[in-house]
């Protein structure tokens, strides 16, 4: 599997609770400014989506995976 592929927020079994991803927020996303955090809750149920999976980060921020961060942070806890 290509690293690209695996980094794509748009597949919902790339993401799980405790990984670091990039998100866009609703507010920003004329902007596309990014907003860092740790995923706490997947909010899509399809197992894709063209603008991102939806989660809500352990801060409460809720917004479109656009970057899976640190992949590796599952293994290491």
């Amino acid at each position: 599997m290509r690293m690209d592929t695996i980094m794509n927020g748009q597949i919902r079994s790339n993401i799980k609770p405790g990984v670091t991803v990039l998100i866009v927020l609703k507010q920003d996303q004329p902007s596309g400014k990014l907003t860092k955090g740790i995923v706490k809750d997947i909010l899509t149920k399809s197992p894709t989506h063209p603008h991102g999976i939806k989660v809500r980060l352990q801060s409460g921020q809720v917004g479109r995976v656009k970057e899976i961060v640190d992949l590796e942070q599952m293994d290491s806890r």
